[in-house]
């Protein structure tokens, strides 16, 4: 997630909630199924997959994890698996709050993916990796420290995590160039190459993904051009890179840019995701929202522009078969990580989610509803 706040669900979280209560509350006996099908009930139907990020203060409310027990089939948590919370300093390794949602995930027939084996962006790192002191052999050094890393993670979680965003954003979106922090200084682009190796090694059975928030549009070219030219030097290497994972944060206020998405946008769109599917990849899409940043303050006219947002968009990325799953950054309003980020100027709080502060479903949940429905149907 580009300039996702972190807000780490800290082992204190983890005591006052309870590992086995915080399962135990959603475990699938205790968890009030609604008549009407979940989304991921309608995703499956056609050979896909939906789910949503969990974690921090969404994880510690029992409606959101009712919500998220009754519509998802996949969980990944929001930033549970980041360096900056498993790793206080270089030596250890705190798994409490991952563990928790990993708990909850399984006690709720969901599958579960990593994020993220690898930031790349360096504002993003727990401090003391800022900071290390990677001695005479640097280059040693910090191939170690990343393959340490990621074969410890891989070998907690074993097979029950299915996929992994081994690299997360490594392309520096204005110039389209590799992103340059405590690593890449020792390493190169190497590093991307170790990171696939060392989770191939650690994780042979999971889905190994290359993440990123490229979108369409004016401003946006270097980034996909920059991604593509990535993606294609690490298949020219052979490295085992087995899917794109699209961000799809999307909309006006979903980013620090307004894209629209018409036709010239669409066309810009589908040349970048018809690279990627040439060199084999699948697609993902992992951090779903839609900002309305520039809509109008009327609640339901700005959710009825999101959701023909959302519409349009998945009909595009659902048209590749492909596309094997859809992850939303969050289920409700009440938590999202745009509530904080490129506010509006009306004041208004943002509505960038399925579900709405007071957890009723919105107009875009039905419009993902409504998507997946019209999907071609995956093998």
């Amino acid at each position: 997630m580009q300039n996702n706040r972190f807000l780490p669900f800290t082992r204190r979280d983890c005591f006052a909630l309870g590992l086995g209560g915080a399962v135990a509350a959603c475990a699938p006996g205790g968890v009030k199924q609604p008549g009407s099908q979940g989304l991921r009930d309608i995703a499956r139907a056609k050979g896909r997959d939906f789910g949503s990020c969990l974690g921090g203060a969404a994880f510690r409310d029992d409606r959101v994890r009712e919500i998220m027990a009754r519509e998802c089939g996949v969980l990944v948590p929001e930033n549970e698996m980041k360096w900056a919370a498993l790793r206080p300093d270089p030596a250890s390794f705190d798994f409490a709050a991952a563990d928790a949602l990993v708990d909850f995930a399984e006690a709720n027939r969901m599958r579960l993916r990593g994020h993220t084996l690898f930031w790349m962006d360096s504002q993003w790192f727990p401090a003391w990796l800022n900071e290390y002191d990677f001695g005479t052999r640097p280059a040693s050094e910090a191939e170690r420290l990343l393959r340490d890393h990621i074969r410890t993670v891989c070998g907690h979680y074993g097979e029950r995590v299915f996929s992994y965003d081994v690299v997360n954003e490594a392309i520096e979106p204005k110039t389209g160039a590799l992103r340059d922090n405590a690593l890449t200084r020792h390493l190169g682009d190497a590093v991307i190459d170790i990171a696939f190796d060392a989770a191939r090694q650690a994780a042979p059975h999971a889905e190994l993904v290359y993440n990123d928030f490229m979108s369409w549009g004016p401003g946006n070219a270097a980034h996909r051009e920059g991604v593509t030219r990535l993606l294609h030097e690490l298949a020219g290497r052979g490295v085992p890179v087995g899917a794109l994972g699209v961000q799809g944060h999307i909309g006006p206020g979903a980013s620090d840019t307004t894209p629209e998405f018409g036709a010239d946008d669409e066309a810009q769109w589908r040349k970048f995701l018809d690279s990627a599917v040439a060199l084999g990849l699948d697609i993902v899409i992992t951090e779903l929202d839609v900002g309305d940043q520039h809509l109008p303050g009327d609640v339901s006219e700005r959710d009825d522009a999101v959701a023909a947002l959302t519409r349009k968009y998945l009909d595009v990325m659902l048209s590749y078969p492909q596309t094997r799953y859809v992850m939303t950054w969050g289920l409700t309003d009440k938590y999202s990580w745009l509530r904080e980020r490129w506010p509006r100027e009306d004041g208004l709080p943002k509505r960038p989610c399925p579900y709405d502060d007071d957890y009723q479903p919105k107009a875009m949940r039905e419009a993902i509803a409504d998507a997946f429905r019209a999907a071609p149907a995956r093998a």
